[in-house]
């Protein structure tokens, strides 16, 4: 059995988060370093939270800067927000694949992640939640942002995949 922290004043568990997932509006400014560019910076983002998984901030395109993304084969399907679409990171000699993605038809519940990205902190050099450096979720599948304000344990690494 998976054993709970329980979270002190100002933070959350992810324990407490719903499934199926719920999505958020979130005022906090999310800003993404790669290779010395600023990939991203806004602060109109949404999180998707689900159980045992840290929040994952779909970002606006507006605040993107898109000229560093790369359309790939890859596609995924997720049954509550329906099918992925994935970009590489390019900027100047270095490349980080299938490091991002988005719902161009997300289901209706999601609609508010149409026109936004998603991207594994793992695969950046930096990920901030306002001033905080981001620890990337554990694994390849998810793609968590873990801030001082989250508790876990989170799904994501080895022998998580059952819970």
């Amino acid at each position: 059995m998976v054993q709970r922290i329980e979270p002190q004043p100002g933070q959350e568990s992810v324990w407490d988060y719903p499934r199926p997932p719920r999505i958020e509006s979130s005022p906090r400014r999310i800003r993404v370093v790669f290779n010395g560019a600023t990939i991203a910076d806004s602060q109109n983002t949404f999180r998707v939270l689900e159980t045992s998984h840290p929040p994952v901030y779909y970002i606006p395109l507006a605040d993107v800067n898109q000229d560093y993304l790369v359309p790939t084969q890859r596609s995924t399907f997720c049954e509550w927000k329906g099918t992925a679409q994935y970009f590489d990171v390019v900027v100047g000699d270095r490349q980080a694949n299938n490091a991002v993605w988005r719902y161009p038809q997300p289901t209706e519940r999601f609609a508010d992640i149409q026109d936004c990205i998603a991207l594994y902190p793992s695969k950046m050099d930096a990920c901030y939640v306002d001033d905080e450096q981001v620890q990337a979720q554990a694994g390849d599948f998810y793609g968590g942002w873990i801030t001082s304000d989250i508790v876990g344990p989170f799904k994501g690494g080895a022998g998580t995949w059952g819970w």
